[in-house]
């Protein structure tokens, strides 16, 4: 996980410190809610209706009403709110979850570019907690990408490609 963290900071230009800033902000308390429901509500929104036929389609299987649920909820969770997310879901388990989509450096630029956008638009939040979170956000996206990449990494390593190529069967 540290290895993960680095390469986190280093590919999003993000410090863990700045990165993590938010544990020390309480910014439930301080934002609420209602903000962190607009924020999600602002993002999906663009997200939903991004001009890139590639970005959009990374979430054409989602409802656009349970996204904005699951990251209002994972939000608020981890900006020290009540844990909505795991009581509704569990884990939040952010690179497991993440899986099955493209995260890759392009996409994690683009969802960036949407929440920077959402953040600006979202009037409720002052200036100090934008800088918080965008510098959470922007780390967290690289986080994802180090980590499904590093998993991907782990379904095919040499050795073990060999050795399924050489024993294709278990009992031998």
């Amino acid at each position: 996980m540290q290895s993960l963290q680095k390469k986190a900071s280093e590919w999003s230009g993000v410090s863990i410190d700045d990165a993590f800033a938010i544990d020390n902000a309480d910014l439930f308390h301080t934002l609420g809610l209602q903000t962190f429901t607009t924020l999600s509500t602002n993002f999906y929104n663009r997200v939903y209706d991004d001009d890139e036929e590639w970005f959009r389609s990374i979430f054409g299987n989602s409802d656009k009403e349970k996204a904005i649920q699951n990251q209002y909820e994972f939000l608020v969770q981890r900006m020290g709110g009540p844990p909505l997310y795991s009581q509704r879901r569990g884990h939040p388990a952010l690179i497991a979850r993440h899986r099955p989509f493209p995260v890759t450096r392009e996409a994690a630029e683009r969802w960036l570019f949407h929440m920077g956008q959402a953040l600006d638009s979202t009037s409720d939040i002052d200036d100090d907690s934008k800088i918080k979170l965008m510098n959470f956000f922007r780390h967290t996206a690289y986080f994802l990408v180090a980590g499904v990449e590093q998993k991907d990494q782990n379904l095919h390593t040499p050795g073990k490609d060999a050795a399924q190529k050489q024993h294709p069967c278990k009992n031998f």
